[in-house]
Formats: structure tokens, C-alpha cells, sequence
């Protein structure tokens, strides 16, 4: 069954970020009653700092709401990762350990990250068991909120276009050893995993992002694109995007003057 997704748009590279953080508010427990697991993506190079700088995560801004997230009460994991070192540019966790998690308040045994140092096979494995331990032995961890971006080509995570990783239907991570986009090994969280969530957010932003959200929005293709398949099976499907990513689509969607 398809999901129908619900876009949003409004101006500004930091409105679908914001936006993200009033979606957790409407979809997380309250504080100290149920742990939150929120999938960071590895989104667009701006994407950590967008995040950091909004007012809920920002130590130096007053909140323009009320709400702030439970981060104690979080388990915060990547939805993939490139294998290399935490000092590298190209890794996720890095960059949001730079940009965001220097500025929030959340236990680091309660952020689950990849082991780099593991040839790519055990990593995914490692990075599995390490899931399975923070989901308290479930099987098939339920996140609370999926944050994910896509590229230009219409890939989420590390799940390309047409690559046999999008048939994989019994591990909840997969390593990659031949990315089409360098690194070429990485680790991933399947399509099962995206889809058990309760919330998944996609993040777009840029002209460059148009073309391919119109196919993935308003296409019906035979070979649907990998962020098209993220169909939550019993959760919500939200889209975020600013003015240029929405500039192609003439499908209804909420605008906003601010998120």
C-alpha cells in the first residue's frame, strides 16, 4: 500500500530543518517515558550546522517554542555511513558530531555509530548487533523519526538506483563496497528498516533536488527511484522543502511562511 506523503514548503535553507524538529515534537514521547530513536541521514553538507543553528538545539537562541527534544531520552543513530575515520570529512557522524551533537545534551552511550576501523562486512554487522542491543533486542528496530535526504539521482541512505541492495529484505544493515558516489564502501540501513519507522522525514533543499522530487512525487515509474520506496507501512511520510526543491511540483502541498 502506498503512503501518501505530505509535502511542506517554505523559503529558506533553515525552514526544513525547523520543521523537522515541530514534526519530532508531534511524534515523540514525553520526556522519560519512552525512548526516542531519530535516525540522522547523511544529508547535504549544510544540513548538520542547518540543524544545530535551529532554535530548538541552539544554546545561544531563546526557543521559539515551548517544546524542546528529550534528548536524554534519545537514542540517536545513521541511517548509513561512509567507512572511514571520525576525523575525515566524508563521515557522517564527524560532521554531526561537530555541528550538532557538541550542542545538545545526550548521553554518548545513547549515540549508536559504525565501528570504521572494521573491514566493511563486520562493520555492518557490528553496527546490527549495536542496533539490536539499543532497541532492547528487537529484531527489527521501530524508529520514532527517520530524518533522511536524497540525491540527485533519487538515492536515501546508501541505497542507489537499481543496486541489489534494494531487494534485501532480511538484514536491518548492509554494507556497500561499490558505491557509485565515493567512498565507494559504506554501511546502510535497508528498506525494511526505513519502512517499520513511526515518522520519516525527507529533507530537500535547492534547485538542484527539483527534477528529481517531481519523479519522486509525482511519478509512477515502473523502477521506482530508492527514496520512492520509503513507504512506512504503518507510520507518516512528511517532505520538507524549501522553494527551489518545490519549484517543479504540481501536486498539493502545505506552504508555509515558516516551519
Amino acid at each position: 500500500m502506498d503512503v501518501r506523503p505530505s509535502p511542506h514548503c517554505a523559503p529558506g535553507s533553515l525552514s526544513p530543518a525547523s520543521g523537522c524538529l515541530s514534526v519530532t515534537a508531534q511524534t515523540s514521547a514525553p520526556p522519560n517515558t519512552l525512548r526516542t530513536g531519530c535516525c540522522l541521514a547523511p544529508c547535504p553538507a549544510p544540513a548538520p550546522p542547518c540543524l544545530a543553528s535551529c532554535p530548538a538545539t541552539s544554546r545561544s537562541s531563546p526557543p521559539r517554542r515551548s517544546w524542546a527534544p528529550p534528548w536524554r531520552s534519545w537514542v540517536l543513530a545513521f541511517c548509513d555511513e561512509r567507512l572511514v575515520p571520525v576525523e575525515d570529512p566524508e563521515s557522517t557522524y564527524g560532521a554531526y558530531k561537530t555541528h550538532l551533537l557538541s550542542k545538545i545534551s545526550i548521553p554518548e552511550k545513547q549515540v549508536v555509530i559504525i565501528n570504521p576501523s572494521l573491514p566493511v562486512e563486520e562493520a555492518a554487522s557490528d553496527y546490527a548487533e549495536k542496533l539490536k542491543e539499543a532497541f532492547q533486542g528487537e529484531n527489527m528496530p521501530v524508529f520514532d523519526l527517520l530524518i533522511l535526504g536524497i540525491g540527485p539521482d533519487g538515492h536515501t541512505c546508501s541505497l542507489f538506483p537499481d543496486h541489489p541492495l534494494l531487494q534485501e529484505k532480511e538484514k536491518i544493515v548492509a554494507s556497500i563496497s561499490d558505491s557509485p558516489k565515493p567512498p565507494p564502501q559504506r554501511i546502510t540501513l535497508t528498506l525494511p528498516v526505513l519502512n517499520a519507522a513511526r515518522t520519516v522525514v525527507f529533507v530537500a533543499t535547492g534547485e538542484s533536488k527539483a527534477a528529481i522530487l517531481k519523479r519522486i512525487l509525482e511519478g509512477d515509474e515502473e523502477n521506482p527511484l530508492p527514496a520512492a520506496l520509503v513507504q512506512p507501512h504503518t507510520g507518516k511520510l512528511h517532505w520538507f522543502l524549501d522553494e527551489s526543491a518545490a519549484k517543479e511540483l504540481t501536486v498539493p502541498f502545505e506552504k508555509h511562511s515558516i516551519l
